[in-house]
């Protein structure tokens, strides 16, 4: 795995745990919602972007793309 690789994993978990604690969630609560509503993908397919933000706005973006598919937490 390149560095690249590795720095995105870091930055989708730090984006997991960063929701969980907006919603008071656990990790695993948060994993399985920004699965189901798409915000893991797009935060991973949007990485070149999105992690020249703080990781607020990252959630911020999670929580709209969640929002959009069908998710009710933000």
């Amino acid at each position: 795995m390149d560095r690249k690789e590795k720095n995105k994993i870091s930055y989708y978990i730090a984006c997991i745990g960063a929701f969980a604690e907006r919603f008071s969630v656990c990790n695993a609560f948060a994993y399985n919602y920004l699965q189901k509503y798409n915000g893991l993908a797009f935060i991973y397919d949007c990485y070149d972007s999105e992690h020249t933000l703080s990781i607020e706005d990252a959630v911020d973006d999670m929580c709209k793309i969640c929002k959009q598919n069908g998710g009710s937490l933000a």
